[in-house]
């Protein structure tokens, strides 16, 4: 309406399997102008809580807390994911307040003025939390287990672990909305990005994500 708030941008979840790609997609997101959210970054924050730390040191043991007193993740995740109902625990402690820190995040962003033309939030257990209701649609980010295992493993990670505590990639794709097989190069991924963006929120007014 003339003179009036524009509209509510809409809000899209980004998801895949890890070793997707999704990383690559929320910055190409970013480039063209959308609003981004990594889930990480609020799992990084959530760590940096006090109450936090005090809930993982008593779960975990003094190990995984460094000595400057912040969760050493590189050492919690092996962990987690090696004993019984550590995963469970952990996420237990942390999903909750990721969750909230992406309602005020969406919120605030939606009340901006002017407000951006997209949101964008990646969430890689998106489907596995039962979240996506909460978007205007989902997108998927895959690649073939080959070439995301050699991506997890070539940051000394065990894909086998982490895989195994998603959903099947082929589940992942029946639900979503879009999805890209990111088995090939970065640009055309960021050509499948800077559609989707098209599609959602319109021309952006930054120009084609940056080629790397």
């Amino acid at each position: 309406m003339a003179g009036g708030r524009p509209p509510a941008p809409p809000v899209l979840g980004l998801t895949g399997g890890i070793g997707s790609g999704k990383s690559e997609a929320l910055r190409a997101f970013a480039e063209l102008g959308a609003a981004t959210l990594s889930s990480d970054d609020a799992v990084h924050a959530a760590y940096a809580r006090p109450e936090v730390v005090e809930r993982v040191r008593a779960r975990f043991g003094d190990a995984v807390v460094g000595a400057d007193g912040s969760v050493d993740r590189a050492l919690l995740g092996p962990r987690a994911f090696a004993e019984e109902g550590g995963l469970a625990a952990l996420e237990a402690i942390v999903h909750p307040l990721v969750g909230q820190a992406r309602e005020e995040w969406i919120a605030a962003q939606a009340g901006a003025e002017p407000p951006p033309p997209l949101l964008v939030c990646e969430v890689p257990l998106l489907y596995e939390v039962g979240l996506a209701d909460l978007f205007d649609a989902v997108l998927v980010v895959t690649a073939s287990d080959d070439v995301r295992r050699a991506r997890v493993e070539a940051r000394g990670q065990d894909f086998a672990a982490r895989a195994a505590h998603q959903m099947p990639e082929a589940d992942k794709l029946a639900r979503a909305d879009a999805h890209y097989v990111n088995d090939g190069d970065r640009d055309a991924l960021r050509g499948w990005v800077a559609d989707r963006y098209a599609e959602y929120a319109g021309p952006s007014p930054h120009g084609p994500p940056v080629r790397h």
